[in-house]
């Protein structure tokens, strides 16, 4: 905890994300569920698997017992795509009160991708040529550097700052503190380290899963399993599969064996009967 509080993860080229503060671990977590009376009650086993069923069962309650408290600088169009999270407390720097820094994105050139033809809200893998992202680089910084010397400008000629930034782009730095639960953190997570996610964005959630993770490392565990890497059946799937299924199963030592313990086998089979009851 000590390396971590307070410590600066850089991320893109001038922002970073600091974890101010915590409360909670992954005790706080299976201590709410159990509504304990303190250490020593359960061991690290059963611990671990209380806060496994509590993922996989979507009990939510217990993982907001943890609280997480951030200091971020970010660019604004990365604030803005991150402000949809609205079950935070944000509170962030203000153009109103402070001159707004010098401080602009700018992508890398590999970075300067196409329009993706699947993804309507985002880019493709494919590179725009070289000359292109140049040209694309160079602009932004022409037109950031002007944009910012007109805001000097406005404030030299007593025009507000509250006015005078309307016309700085969105490419320019901000920073807030966030303050947010797990479970909240978690689905923040969920959707902002999908590969839809917008690359900026998918930066920072990196960082802050790296946090979780080391902070909270059963609970993350939990989360990777049965959120991040796992996947749903809609009721029409379940039918498809009902139908394509065959019942070669290894034995029930066998899944003991790949690492699931004897309450996930029964659900396993819970869900098959599930499936078939279709």
């Amino acid at each position: 905890m000590n390396e971590i509080v307070g410590k600066e993860f850089k991320c893109l080229d001038k922002g970073f994300v600091r974890l101010v503060d915590l409360m909670g671990s992954d005790e706080s977590i299976v201590q709410a569920a159990r509504v304990s009376y303190g250490k020593g009650t359960k061991t690290v086993s059963e611990d671990r698997n209380l806060i496994r069923y509590l993922m996989r069962h979507r009990h939510t309650s217990p993982f907001e017992m943890v609280e997480y408290k951030f200091h971020i600088k970010l660019p604004i169009f990365v604030a803005r795509q991150w402000i949809r999270h609205r079950t935070a407390n944000v509170n962030e720097y203000s153009g109103r009160y402070s001159i707004m820094p010098d401080e602009f994105y700018i992508p890398s050139k590999e970075d300067v991708r196409t329009q993706s033809k699947t993804n309507k809200q985002g880019r493709s893998e494919e590179p725009i040529p070289e000359e292109i992202a140049k040209e694309f680089l160079e602009d932004l910084q022409e037109t950031q550097e002007l944009l910012y010397q007109k805001y000097n400008d406005y404030l030299t000629k007593g025009i507000a700052r509250e006015i005078s930034r309307i016309n700085l782009p969105l490419s320019t730095y901000t920073e807030w503190y966030w303050k947010i639960d797990l479970h909240n953190l978690l689905h923040f997570l969920e959707l902002r380290l999908h590969p839809t996610a917008q690359f900026e964005i998918r930066e920072y959630a990196k960082i802050i899963a790296q946090i979780v993770q080391a902070t909270c490392p059963m609970a993350y565990e939990a989360f990777q399993d049965y959120r991040l890497n796992a996947i749903t059946f809609s009721a029409p799937e379940i039918k498809i599969l009902k139908k394509m299924i065959q019942y070669k199963l290894p034995s029930f030592d066998e899944m003991l064996e790949m690492g699931l313990t004897k309450r996930e086998v029964e659900e396993f089979f819970s869900k098959l009967s599930y499936i078939n009851s279709f």
